[in-house]
């Protein structure tokens, strides 16, 4: 836990110093020897040699040693008795007890049952280790109580923690407790040991047992603790001011760290002369912040430095290492507040900085929570700029030059290297880094170095909550950073993305250095859709004619829906733009940049036209005339975007989309025909091009029912598109040419007779059958087809029509069989029929018995008998029965009606059944 490593740092600074003879006022020639020192807040106590107690005041808070505030007295140890004197020595000091020979002495303050004042004391007296009470009554008399709690031979040391009371004989240490007078031996001194010595530390938590130059530290119950202290030299004596032990010995005073038991610092002294040097703080120790040191003939009085000044004095001497190593011991032991170790963290980014290592100066700047990104401004724009006013004037400890010119600061620098080289040289040590020295670096590295970790701090500082200007100032220093090193991709990204970038101030910088797709996706990000139109139309018009080259990838932006990888430049700018103009509303704007977007990408022209991320949509009048003529595919989309997507009802734009659609159908399947010199694969993608193009227009012909069939006819008439012709005979309602396309043109039998099916009538399949059985224009019957209508349709179709246009060439074997199936069908049918006519004759009849029965049935009436309405008595009234059997007064039925019983039946919306009326007969 020790270490020898020279002392780095002032832990303890002198604020006073003590002559105790002259203060005194005696002569030179007798001086007072300093014995003992003791303090009590706020008073230093001194023995001398010849017996005199001295009393000081000091004027910075202490503490003492065996002072009894609990008590308010003062304990002292002189030719082996023990002495009272109260704090101010303004009474005569009186002896404590009758005990003699004391060795040793330690206190423990403690309050008595009954609430008054008192203390405790551990006193060994020859071979016996006594306790002492003292209790404060009133009239500041003092009760004293003695006890024997054991029995200990040569007891050099004491120290009381807890219920505790270390001893520290010649032949090592020993533990007794104070409740059960039992004790135990800790450790065993070498024959050859100096005297021992304990010393309560951290305010009496833990003890420190001295053996020679070695501390080890245990607890309460005598277990160590963490590692021991080791020591320069063997100690005279020990205080402690948390967080440090302060050890006096061999003409010099040492300060360790408590933690780690690191030395800090060595306070010299000129030989003591008689005794050695005395050190004395608080017993308490956490809460002390002095520390007195006295000689034989003078007091030195030191306080604890502070952490803050600590560090500052490290800094000032550029110890950078020990001054982080420093701040986080204190940070780790709550020395030091949050605010002031990010102060701390930016002063020595500063410091570094101007030092010319800039990768550790960021490291610090990002560590620090309370600096501001306008801090870093001065070093990269001059000032005065648009932003001078967000910079903050901190000088922090005054310990840098005021932030200038990123240039002038490696200068500088440099400079400093120079004459750190040139001193070097004449032996005369610098504080400048001997990897500098050794390796000196270029300007132009340390300029690109700077720079680097700049953005690495103002990227960082992007994440922050920031002002607007602040961000402004940020993204726009930001953007100059990323030119100086002409980190093109960075510069994109930042562009593209959402920025606050100033754009007066980069516009001319771009444009100068010819960054001009940036300066297109900033105008972009800003919403200048004009002038990123006008760059990208540029830089389109350069990469096409070989001015400029490719560039490698796109941003990582949000593409298209096309696959990007690898692009040209002209690609990529015919996206981006295409990404503007797909959100833009401005009709102008779209139409005006359309056309050199379709000439690069006809799908990315598509797709502005048809985009659903603009707020208003564009006039189709107007988009249908600035396409392009020759841009057939952008025309047939667009108009099918406005049809299917948009549910346009115009006639003209469904008869115009009719026509391209039927244009470019017959222009495929002409140049499909003539062109022979292919080979398969390229024929078979031939033919699904036209496949599919086809079938587009076929379902466009069938859904829609606003175009002009006759203009899209006369278009087609010359071509061999007989289906679309068939579909455009249909919507004009030309049912026999449509038969005869399907049945004569086409052969499809299947679509005939289903057509004849939708038709609902059986003329259609006569008329079917009369093109099969005479197609005309010189080809022969088709007896198959004929067949086949006969033998699907013909038990609904009337036998004589179907022999009267049977021809007399067709073979009889080929349709004997089907002509007599529709002769049994008419048979079978007509008997059907009677058989039905016969049965509903049958019901009729019983059904017109069945009424007259119930009209004609007798009902009986007594004197009782009342009206199922108003339950009046009949009498001799005149009543009405409903087919429920419920019997009303004509009063009553004339009120009601006949289609309502009283029983709530409704005999229009339900009627009656009953079993009598079934056909029995």
């Amino acid at each position: 836990m020790g270490s020898n490593t020279p002392p780095s740092r002032a832990a303890l600074e002198p604020f006073a110093t003590l002559d105790p003879a002259a203060l005194a006022g005696l002569p030179a020639s007798s001086p007072l020897t300093v014995r003992s020192a003791a303090i009590s807040s706020p008073y230093l106590y001194l023995g001398t040699g010849g017996g005199k107690l001295l009393l000081f005041t000091l004027d910075s808070p202490s503490s003492a040693i065996l002072p009894l505030p609990a008590v308010a007295r003062l304990l002292l140890l002189a030719d082996g008795l023990l002495l009272l004197a109260d704090p101010l020595l303004s009474r005569p000091v009186r002896r404590l007890g009758s005990v003699r020979n004391v060795a040793a002495v330690a206190a423990r303050a403690s309050e008595s049952d009954d609430d008054r004042p008192s203390c405790s004391l551990a006193v060994s007296v020859g071979k016996k280790l006594l306790l002492v009470d003292l209790t404060l009554h009133d009239a500041d008399e003092l009760e004293v109580r003695t006890r024997d709690i054991a029995l200990v031979d040569g007891v050099k040391a004491l120290a009381w923690v807890g219920d505790s009371v270390f001893v520290g004989t010649a032949s090592g240490y020993s533990l007794f407790s104070t409740t059960n007078a039992q004790g135990g031996d800790i450790f065993t001194l070498p024959e050859s040991s100096r005297p021992p010595r304990v010393k309560p530390l951290s305010g009496g938590d833990e003890v420190m047992l001295l053996v020679d130059n070695v501390g080890v530290v245990v607890d309460r119950s005598g277990h160590p603790v963490g590692s021991s202290f080791v020591f320069n030299t063997t100690p005279d004596c020990i205080a402690e001011v948390y967080p440090y032990v302060v050890v006096a010995g061999d003409s010099k005073v040492d300060v360790y760290r408590r933690k780690n038991g690191a030395h800090l610092q060595a306070i010299p002294f000129a030989r003591p002369g008689t005794g050695g040097l005395i050190v004395a703080s608080e017993d308490a120790g956490i809460g002390s912040d002095v520390v007195v040191i006295a000689t034989a003939y003078k007091v030195f009085c030191y306080r604890k430095v502070s952490a803050v000044e600590q560090i500052k004095a490290l800094l000032r001497r550029k110890s950078y290492a020990e001054a982080i190593s420093l701040l986080q011991e204190f940070e780790a032991d709550g020395e030091i507040s949050n605010d002031m170790i990010s102060f701390v963290h930016a002063q020595l980014g500063f410091l570094l900085f101007f030092d010319l290592r800039f990768e550790d100066a960021v490291n610090h700047f990002l560590l620090s929570e309370t600096m501001q990104p306008a801090e870093i401004f001065p070093f990269i724009m001059r000032d005065p700029n648009r932003w001078s006013d967000l910079v903050p004037r901190k000088r922090y400890w005054g310990l840098h030059a005021p932030p200038k010119p990123l240039e002038e600061v490696i200068d500088d620098g440099l400079v400093t290297l120079q004459q750190a080289l040139f001193l070097k040289k004449a032996g005369v040590d610098t504080v400048v880094d001997d990897d500098f020295l050794s390796n000196p670096p270029s300007r132009a590295d340390l300029l690109e170095v700077a720079i680097r970790n700049i953005i690495r701090y103002l990227c960082a500082s992007r994440e922050k909550d920031l002002s607007s200007s602040e961000m402004e100032g940020v993204d726009t220093l930001l953007m100059y950073l990323y030119r100086a090193l002409n980190l093109v991709d960075d510069m994109e990204k930042l562009a593209s993305s959402q920025n606050s970038c100033v754009v007066e101030e980069l516009e001319s910088l771009l444009d100068d250095s010819g960054h001009l797709r940036t300066l297109a996706f900033l105008y972009g990000s800003k919403g200048m859709c004009s002038k990123s139109l006008g760059i990208w139309r540029i830089l389109a018009r350069n990469y096409s004619t070989g001015l400029w080259k490719d560039h490698a990838i796109l941003p990582e932006t949000d593409s298209l829906e096309t696959s990007v990888g690898k692009m040209s430049g002209e690609e990529i700018a015919a996206v981006e733009a295409s990404k503007i103009l797909q959100a833009s509303s401005d009709q102008d704007l779209v139409l005006e940049h359309l056309g050199w977007v379709a000439d690069i990408d006809q799908e990315l022209a598509t797709a502005i036209l048809t985009s659903e991320m603009r707020e208003k949509q564009l006039s189709p009048e107007k988009v249908v005339a600035a396409i392009d003529p020759e841009k057939v595919g952008i025309h047939q989309r667009y108009l099918q975007w406005l049809i299917e997507e948009q549910e346009c009802d115009e006639p003209h734009y469904h008869t115009s989309y009719a026509l391209s659609l039927s244009r470019s159908a017959m222009d495929a399947v002409r140049l499909g025909s003539n062109n022979e010199e292919r080979n398969n694969k390229e024929f078979d993608s031939d033919m699904q091009f036209i496949y599919l193009l086809r079938e587009r227009l076929q379902f466009f012909l069938q859904s829609s029912d606003l175009y002009d069939p006759e203009e899209v006819l006369d278009v087609i008439s010359e071509s061999e598109l007989w289906l679309e012709k068939a579909i455009l005979y249909r919507k004009m309602g030309q049912e026999n040419i449509v038969l005869q396309i399907l049945a004569l043109k086409l052969e499809d039998s299947e679509a005939a007779e289903q057509y004849c099916a939708e038709i609902g009538r059986d003329d259609a399949y006569i008329q079917l059958l009369d093109l099969y059985l005479d197609p005309k224009n010189g080809k022969g019957p088709m007896f198959t087809a004929a067949v086949r209508l006969l033998h699907n349709h013909g038990e609904s179709l009337d036998p004589i029509q179907v022999l009267e246009r049977l021809s007399a060439d067709m073979p009889l074997q080929l349709a004997s069989d089907t002509i007599l199936r529709m002769l049994r069908a008419r048979v079978h049918h007509h008997r059907q029929g009677q058989i039905v006519h016969n049965l509903s004759r049958a019901t009729n009849l019983d059904a017109r018995l069945t009424r007259l029965e119930e009209r004609s049935r007798h009902v009986q009436l007594t004197d009782e008998s009342i009206c199922d309405s108003c339950r009046a008595r009949l009498g001799t009234k005149l009543f009405v029965m409903y087919p429920d059997d419920s019997v009303v007064c004509y009063r009553c039925y004339r009120n009601q009606g006949d289609s309502a019983s009283p029983h709530g039946r409704n005999f229009r919306k339900g009627g009656i059944f009953k079993q009598s009326w079934l056909v029995s007969r």
